[in-house]
């Protein structure tokens, strides 16, 4: 079981929990009024798609207006002069735009403009701590992507996300919403889905999403380390923006999302760097061998895997966070050279000994 706990928290919140609280135990009698709770109150699925569209989408000074009306906060990091590139930043599972707060300014630096909005149901976007559906995710992606071209005109457009962020560029990147000319730089992608995962664990899981939809999962005592980097875990367990309970409905939605990045990988084919740390401990060594090993690379303008032996989730937050974001920097200015960490040929023998 606790597998499937902190399969719910690929924001990093099992993580935080197990190193800044302790788990609280539930006596007898509490455990079984959290049961009849979630017999009665949890039994109801909540989902909060968008609805028609009502106005022109806009990209304004605070935040993105979708087709239908919704708001989506965002945060900038521009550099001071015209940028040579700008990314669209998407953050992880129950994170927010603050995902972007450490490695943003070094690529404002080198001249590369961020935009980091919250998507649906995160931060301070609409629907909370709801699962709008991955087709959602992906849509406003791509409208969003369209907006930060219109801005920047001429400018080379780079869609970046980490963990649940990354697999919704991975769907948008193998759809018909994929936008002409993008580059896609995915961190950690969030690919644990069912065909990864054992038959106990996905089994457990549907019996959860179907009977408690509405269950929420808080303060589990699981021990995972999503980063070295101990400020960057405190910012994370303290921000306001980030969800601290986890419905079983939306846990399932992300792994449809999962689901769906797993079954997208053979279709990227598009200039993409897909970055992974070897302490990740949460989406599974596996999981991202697999996914690899269906990308369809070979080319000097399609995938290219980098591996990171000391590297954990938040990869862009970790102390050793220069080595990848050195690399993405360099990728960005010459997608077919060696990265400068030599962590593509590190990905290559590490894969080669994958089973």
């Amino acid at each position: 079981m606790d597998a499937v706990l902190s399969t719910s928290h690929l924001s990093h919140r099992s993580a935080i929990a197990s190193g800044t609280r302790p788990a609280r135990a539930i006596p007898r009698r509490g455990a079984l009024a959290l049961g009849a709770s979630a017999v009665l109150g949890g039994c109801v699925a909540m989902r909060a798609p968008p609805g028609p569209p009502v106005e022109a989408s806009m990209l304004g000074e605070h935040a993105f207006t979708m087709p239908d009306g919704a708001r989506l906060p965002y945060r900038a990091w521009l550099p001071g002069d015209p940028p040579r590139a700008v990314v669209l930043a998407l953050h992880g599972f129950n994170d927010s735009r603050d995902a972007w707060e450490y490695p943003a300014p070094a690529f404002a630096a080198a001249g590369v403009a961020v935009y980091a909005p919250d998507q649906r149901g995160f931060g301070a976007a609409p629907g909370r701590g709801l699962w709008l559906g991955s087709a959602a995710l992906v849509a406003d992606a791509a409208e969003m992507a369209r907006l930060v071209r219109v801005l920047h005109p001429g400018v080379p457009l780079v869609l970046m996300g980490e963990s649940m962020g990354a697999a919704v560029l991975m769907v948008l990147a193998a759809g018909q919403l994929a936008p002409a000319g993008a580059s896609y730089v995915l961190i950690a992608p969030a690919v644990w889905g069912r065909a990864r995962m054992n038959f106990v664990l996905s089994g457990v899981l549907w019996l959860a999403v179907t009977l408690v939809p509405g269950m929420a999962l808080a303060r589990v005592p699981v021990r995972i380390l999503a980063s070295d980097n101990r400020a960057a875990l405190i910012r994370l367990s303290t921000d306001p923006l980030t969800i601290q309970e986890t419905r079983m409905d939306t846990l399932g939605g992300l792994v449809d999302l999962m689901d769906a990045a797993l079954a997208a990988a053979p279709r990227v084919r598009v200039p993409a760097l897909f970055q992974y740390g070897g302490k990740d401990e949460l989406v599974p060594k596996a999981a991202t061998a697999f996914t690899w090993r269906a990308l369809p690379r070979g080319g000097t303008d399609g995938p290219r895997i980098a591996y990171y032996p000391g590297g954990y989730h938040l990869l862009l937050r970790d102390r050793e966070r220069a080595a990848p974001i050195g690399d993405i920097l360099a990728w960005l200015r010459d997608p077919a050279a060696v990265l400068p960490s030599g962590a593509d040929r590190v990905a290559d023998g590490w894969l080669e000994t994958r089973d």
